[in-house]
C-alpha cells in the first residue's frame, strides 16, 4: 500500500480475479488477474513477505528435469509494489542450460473498490494489444499493462503474453510488468518522496518488538498519507485500507495528535485541511467540522464523528504548538480552533454538557471528556496568543468537572463506575466500556503540565482498577465493551472487539496519572497481539481471553494498516519516555514509566522545537535526553 496505491492478494502471489485480488488506484482496480506460469505450470509458493508497506516479495520453486531428482532447479521470484509495478525474477540452479517459456494471463474488470466488496462486479473485460503489452477500456476509464522486454507473443483473446527464455546453469532473467489507469500517470506516494511530514523515528532497546513495532507503524503511516489535491503542499492520513482509503476527519486530526512526536507537519496538513471543509454562516452549526456518523454499539444510538473533529481541532493545534509548530502557522490556523470553541460554547448554550449528535440526544461520557479538554486546551492557546475568550472557557470546564463528578459516577458495591451517557431526564447508562478511557487523556499545557480531569483521585483510581481488570483487559489489550455487560460480543465493533487507538490511549493516560501496572500490563498485552499480526496492528481484532498458544483473531471488517493503529504504535512507544515539550518556553519535560516494563528503550530521531530528540531509558527507569535542539532546557 502508498495510497492512492494498493495491491491485494493472497500469499499464494498470483492474482486470481476473485474476491478482491487486484492492483488498486484510488480505489479502482486497475488490474485483477495476474497468473503466472513458467513452463507451462504454476509455481510453487513457499514464501510470501512484506519488506515494506509498499512491497512483498513472493518466492516459488519449479522442478523443470524430473531426472534430476526431487530438488527443485528453477526459483520464481516476484516483487510486487502498490505502485503498480510487478518484478518477476527467474533463476537457474540447473546443471544444463534451461529453455523456459513464460506465461503471464491478464485482465481486469475496471470496478470500483466498493462494488467489489460487495460482490456487485461485472465479467472481465475484453483486451486489445496496446504497445508492449495490453489495454482494457470501458465507461468507467481505461487501463494498461507494459511489458519490458516486450513480450514475443500477445493473445489478446485470451489476456496473455508470453516470453521464451534461454537460461544458462547459474543465469536469470526478469520481466518487469507496470499497470496503469489512464490518465492517472504513475502512483506517487507522499510517505515516499523526500518531503514525508514523518521524521525518520527508530526504537532500540531490551523488548526487539518495540524497534519492530516502531518501524513498521511509521512506514504505514506514510503508506497512508494523501495530499490534498487542490493545495499538495498539504497532507493528511486516509483512515485505512482497503475499505477506507479517503478522509476521516475524527481519526486524521486522533492520529495526528497521536503522531506530534515525529514532527508537527502532519498535524499542520491536516488541520489546513479540515480548516477549509469548517461550516460558515450564522446557524448552529457555524463553525463545527463535518464529520459521518459512527456506530456506538448496542447501548447508545451512533455519535457524530464530526462532534469529536470539532473538539480535536484546537486541541492539536495547541499541543502542535507545545511540540514546535512555528508561530506563524498557529497564527492562520488560529482563526479556524477560534470558529470551533464558539461552536463548541453555542452547542452548550446555557447547560452544562455538549449533547451528541444533536440537542436532545444522549450525553455521553467521552463527548464530555472531548469537550473539557477542548476548553482548557483552547483557554491556553487563546491566551499563549493574546485573544480573549480564555477565561470563559476555563469557567465552562470548572462547572463541566463539578457536574461530571457528581451526575456521571454511579456508586456500587465494587468501588462505582462513570456512566457511558447520560440519556432522557438524566438517567445513566451504566455499562463500561472502552469509551471511559477518553476520561483519562487530559491533554498538555504550557510548561508540560497536564490538564486535569474530569474525574478526581478516587474516581481515576477506580477507573485504572477497571480497565486493568480481566473484564476489560483481553490480555491483547482493552476491549471495546466488558465482560460483565450485557450484549458483549468479542467481535463487536464498539462491544467487545480490541480497539488498538482505544487502548494507547488507556496506557498514555494510566502511566502518566501514575498506574504503571495496569498501562503496563495493557502494554505488554498489544506487543503480543502486533508481533502475531507481523507488527501491522489492524484497528480491532476480537477481545477473546488471552490465553497460553492463544493468538488474537482478526476482525473481518478491520482496516489494516489504519491510522489510527499505525499511530497507536508510536503512542505507545513514546509514552515510555514521557516527553512533555514546551516548545515556546524553549523546554521539556521528561515523565518515564518507573517501573520501565521493555527494559531500556531508546528512542532516536523524535522531533521537538523542529530539531531531532533522542531520549533513554534505562532499566531503572530513569530518562537522559542523547539529542535535541539548542538551547532547549530540561525541566525537572
Amino acid at each position: 500500500m502508498a495510497l492512492p496505491g494498493l495491491a491485494i492478494s493472497t500469499d499464494q502471489g498470483q492474482l486470481t480475479g476473485r474476491g478482491l485480488d487486484g492492483f488498486y488506484h484510488a480505489g479502482r482496480r486497475m488490474l485483477s488477474r495476474c497468473q503466472i506460469r513458467v513452463a507451462g505450470r504454476e509455481p510453487l509458493a513457499v514464501q510470501a513477505r512484506m519488506t515494506g508497506a509498499d512491497c512483498v516479495r513472493f518466492v516459488g520453486t519449479l522442478r523443470t528435469s524430473p531426472q534430476a531428482g526431487p530438488d527443485p532447479d528453477v526459483v520464481v521470484e516476484r516483487t510486487r509494489h502498490a505502485d503498480g509495478t510487478e518484478r518477476i525474477t527467474l533463476r537457474s540452479a540447473a546443471v544444463r542450460p534451461l529453455r523456459l517459456p513464460v506465461e503471464a494471463a491478464l485482465a481486469t474488470d475496471l470496478a470500483d473498490l466498493g462494488a467489489i466488496a460487495c460482490g456487485n462486479t461485472g465479467p472481465e473485460l475484453p483486451a486489445s494489444v496496446h504497445d508492449s503489452g495490453l489495454r482494457w477500456s470501458s465507461g468507467r476509464g481505461a487501463s494498461t499493462v507494459t511489458a519490458d522486454p516486450p513480450p514475443t507473443d500477445a493473445l489478446a483473446s485470451a489476456g496473455l503474453l508470453r516470453w521464451e527464455f534461454e537460461l544458462p546453469p547459474g543465469g536469470s532473467a526478469t520481466i518487469e510488468l507496470r499497470v496503469r489507469l489512464d490518465r492517472a500517470g504513475p502512483v506517487r506516494a507522499v510517505g515516499r518522496v523526500a518531503t514525508s511530514p514523518l521524521a525518520p523515528v527508530s526504537a532500540a532497546g531490551d523488548d526487539p518488538r518495540a524497534e519492530a513495532l516502531l518501524r513498521t507503524s511509521v512506514e504505514d503511516l506514510q503508506g497512508l498519507l494523501l495530499r490534498d489535491p487542490a493545495h499538495p503542499s498539504d497532507t493528511h492520513l486516509a483512515a485505512g485500507a482497503p475499505w477506507r482509503c479517503g478522509l476521516a476527519p475524527a481519526e486524521a486530526l486522533a492520529a495526528a495528535r497521536m503522531t506530534l512526536p515525529l514532527g508537527t507537519r502532519l498535524a499542520a496538513g491536516t488541520l489546513r485541511t479540515l480548516a477549509r471543509t469548517q461550516l460558515r454562516g450564522q446557524g448552529l452549526q457555524s463553525g463545527m467540522i463535518p464529520g459521518p456518523r459512527r456506530d456506538a454499539g448496542t447501548h447508545l444510538p451512533p455519535g457524530c464523528t464530526g462532534t469529536e473533529a470539532s473538539l480535536l481541532f484546537p486541541a492539536l493545534l495547541a499541543e502542535a504548538r507545545r511540540w514546535g509548530l512555528p508561530e506563524s502557522e498557529t497564527e492562520k490556523l488560529l482563526p479556524a480552533a477560534e470558529r470551533c470553541l464558539t461552536w463548541l460554547r453555542t452547542a452548550v448554550g446555557d447547560g452544562t454538557y455538549l449533547p451528541d449528535p444533536q440537542p436532545g440526544g444522549p450525553v455521553r461520557c467521552e463527548t464530555q471528556a472531548h469537550a473539557h479538554r477542548a476548553a482548557l486546551l483552547g483557554a491556553d492557546l487563546l491566551d499563549a496568543c493574546g485573544r480573549p475568550g480564555g477565561a470563559e472557557l476555563r469557567h465552562r470546564a470548572e462547572a463541566l468537572r463539578a457536574a461530571f463528578r457528581a451526575d456521571f459516577w454511579i456508586d456500587d458495591l465494587a468501588g462505582g463506575r462513570p456512566a457511558a451517557a447520560l440519556v432522557g431526564d438524566g438517567r445513566p447508562v451504566p455499562c463500561l466500556g472502552a469509551a471511559a478511557v477518553h476520561l483519562l487523556d487530559t491533554g498538555l499545557l504550557g510548561g508540560g503540565e497536564r490538564a486535569p480531569g474530569l474525574l478526581d483521585k478516587v474516581q481515576t483510581e477506580q477507573l485504572a482498577r477497571l480497565l486493568g481488570g480481566p473484564a476489560m483487559d483481553s490480555g491483547w489489550g482493552l476491549r471495546g465493551l466488558s465482560t460483565k455487560e450485557a450484549g458483549h460480543n468479542p467481535f463487536g465493533h464498539r462491544s467487545g472487539a480490541v480497539h488498538v487507538h482505544e487502548t494507547a490511549v488507556a496506557v498514555a493516560g494510566l502511566a502518566a496519572a501514575g498506574y504503571e501496572k495496569e498501562a503496563s500490563g495493557l502494554l505488554r498485552g498489544v506487543l503480543a497481539a502486533a508481533a502475531a499480526f507481523g507488527h501491522r496492528l489492524p484497528e480491532m481484532y476480537a477481545g477473546e481471553r488471552r490465553t497460553e498458544g492463544s493468538a488474537p483473531l482478526p476482525h473481518p471488517a478491520a482496516c489494516r494498516p489504519a491510522a489510527t493503529a499505525a499511530a497507536a504504535g508510536v503512542l505507545l512507544l513514546t509514552a515510555l519516555a514521557g516527553v512533555r515539550p514546551d516548545a515556546p518556553a524553549g523546554t521539556v519535560t521528561l515523565r518515564p514509566m518507573r517501573s520501565a516494563p521493555l527494559g531500556e528503550i531508546v528512542l532516536t530521531g523524535l522531533r521537538v522545537a523542529g530539531a531531532p530528540f533522542s531520549v533513554r531509558v534505562s532499566r531503572l527507569g530513569l530518562a537522559m535526553v542523547e539529542e535535541a535542539a539548542d538551547g532547549l532546557q530540561l525541566r525537572a
